[in-house]
């Protein structure tokens, strides 16, 4: 099963500039593991100690917002499109 995963340029830098990334996962935790396997450093980016997801980071399956669905345990299916958007704050 593959996911279409769009990377902010923030983290590109991760991802040897690929803005756009296709992983495995049933789930977004899931997903998030295999961007770690292939991308060492990206789930420390985007996820604290515990391995939850950092607040200032928004992440969209399908332009749906997954704090509104299940959160890290939002299932995913094959050619679903994941959104990572950091938070941008101002002053």
């Amino acid at each position: 099963m593959s996911v279409k995963v769009l990377i902010p340029p923030a983290l590109q830098q991760l991802t040897q500039s690929q803005p756009t990334i296709e992983c495995e996962g049933h789930s977004v935790r899931e997903m998030i593991d295999s961007l770690e396997v292939s991308y060492p450093g990206f789930k420390s980016r985007i996820c604290d100690d515990a391995g939850n997801l950092r607040r200032f980071v928004n992440f969209y399956v399908n332009s749906e917002d997954i704090r509104f669905l299940d959160g890290a345990e939002t299932a995913l299916q094959d050619g679903d499109e994941v959104s990572i958007v950091p938070a941008i704050a101002g002053g």
